[in-house]
């Protein structure tokens, strides 16, 4: 299990290299649900996601030989464009494996920020071929099942609640960020998860951490049911949500310190972006668009007195993406 202290040494070595995100009340988001609302706006993290930070963890631990041999790893999206980009900012050559069906968008810029771009059908044959390439010599870095990448992302929930403890000592970092109840984090693969509730139960153990997945990519969901991870089959829009089975290091920690994991629909989750967009003026994915109508379950389940915790873990959808889904469910 990750502890506080590995996640302050992530917090120290990645310092500089990535953008201590905004802790923000949301008036209009509060408005929308009926609760105060506070968000980490993790979308304006460098490379767009909160991926940057456990991609950098890992990169700042290589070896000088691992550093020459070069990383590689696999993503529905966002992880790679994080492995991408900082990688070339430390000059490690890197390569990302990535199913066909991920975001044209995060390949491109993938490509643009120097790294090789390997295309697979699918995810399980994109986290195969990493495994071929990693006993060739490169370097894996897992977008979860890595307790280096864990801390790192874990990052996000130690300044979540470093605010939040800020804000009862009377300074404003999210206008009641303080009175948190309730936090909710989307899954992929549960590498955020584990490393924000692990974070929150060390400096905020009376917060509930909730999870969050989109029909069709519900790993957490299901290997919570059978007691362990296992391998589902992958059908939501939700590419960067979609891996297809957690860690068994990811599944303890969820296990251990999440409330529990709430499923919605891929239609729910696009129509949170659009409810994002409008109510709270950020521009997100449906991986974070899905935190909207999993926080209406949430507070029918909490009842009254809820303040809500929204991590929003990244914006890499363009208009044409979302405005192609939003015809596709008639939003």
């Amino acid at each position: 299990m990750i502890g506080i202290s590995e996640i302050q040494e992530a917090a120290a070595r990645i310092v500089g290299h990535v953008v201590r995100t905004p802790t923000m009340l949301s008036p209009g988001l509060s408005a929308l649900l009926g609760v105060p609302v506070t968000t980490k706006l993790e979308l304006l993290q460098r490379t767009g996601s909160f991926k940057a930070r456990g991609a950098t963890a890992k990169l700042l631990t290589l070896t000088d030989a691992e550093r020459a041999a070069g990383v590689v790893a696999v993503s529905g999206g966002n992880h790679g464009i994080a492995l991408a980009q900082m990688a070339a900012a430390l000059h490690i050559k890197a390569t990302v494996v990535m199913s066909r069906t991920a975001p044209r968008r995060a390949a491109d810029l993938v490509e643009a920020a120097g790294a090789s771009l390997r295309l697979t059908d699918g995810m399980a044959e994109a986290f195969a071929l990493a495994e071929r390439l990693r006993s060739e010599g490169l370097t894996l870095v897992h977008p979860f099942d890595d307790p280096v990448v864990i801390a790192g992302q874990g990052t996000v929930g130690l300044e979540f609640a470093e605010d939040a403890a800020n804000d009862d000592a009377g300074h404003d970092y999210g206008g009641g960020a303080g009175a948190l109840t309730d936090v909710l984090v989307s899954i992929g693969g549960g590498g955020l998860i584990a490393g924000v509730a692990a974070a929150f139960k060390a400096l905020r153990p009376g917060v509930r951490v909730w999870g969050v997945e989109t029909v069709g990519a519900t790993t957490m969901t299901e290997a919570l049911a059978a007691g362990g991870p296992v391998t589902v089959s992958l059908s939501s829009i939700v590419t960067t949500l979609s891996a297809p089975a957690v860690s068994q290091l990811t599944y303890d920690h969820v296990s251990a310190l999440v409330e529990d994991v709430v499923v919605v629909s891929d239609a729910e989750a696009v129509q949170g972006v659009l409810d994002l967009a409008e109510h709270a003026k950020v521009w997100t994915e449906p991986a974070a668009g899905c935190l909207l109508p999993a926080a209406r379950q949430v507070l029918e389940r909490v009842g009254d007195g809820a303040r809500l915790g929204l991590v929003v873990c990244g914006g890499n959808a363009t208009t044409a993406d979302i405005t192609q889904w939003a015809r596709r469910f008639e939003l």
